[in-house]
């Protein structure tokens, strides 16, 4: 059986060969676009659609966005220097979800001294916030041992 390319199966299909065309549409009308837009923005924004002459462009943040709205008259015009059939810009904004800086909170043992020298330093405080966070502090490191 000889190898084909999941490019070429797509388009022979009847069905999906419609959505072929308008994925490699919406990846030129993409190139148009970013050929205009300057460089900190290329990276915040990308094309959503293209229907009935309207190019829906989704920006990552209001701040693109609003920057992009700023920027639609020129941007208008370069796209319609390369594609005939777009009368307007549409902006939204979609924002990524963010990824959590998620990072391992490196350990940060106390010695049995200083946890020791906590403890008398709390015993020779009166009553106050900073007596009651020693003292919670020395139990959880007292816990952790």
């Amino acid at each position: 059986m000889p190898a084909h390319k999941v490019g070429d199966l797509i388009a022979r299909t009847g069905e999906l060969r419609a959505l072929t065309l308008q994925a490699r549409r919406l990846t030129e009308v993409q190139q148009v676009l970013l050929e205009a837009v300057p460089f900190p923005l290329a990276r915040a924004i990308r094309v959503k659609n293209f229907r009935a002459g309207t190019l829906f462009v989704l920006a990552a943040n209001a701040a693109v966005a609003a920057k992009l709205k700023q920027l639609a008259p020129t941007l208008l015009c370069h796209v319609q220097k390369r594609v005939m059939e777009v009368t307007g810009i549409k902006v939204e904004v979609q924002v990524a979800e963010q990824k959590k800086a998620c990072r391992d909170k490196p350990v940060r043992d106390l010695s049995l001294a200083a946890v020791s020298a906590f403890d008398g330093l709390a015993g020779t405080l009166k009553e106050s916030p900073l007596k009651a966070a020693l003292n919670r502090m020395v139990q959880r490191r007292k816990n952790v041992k």
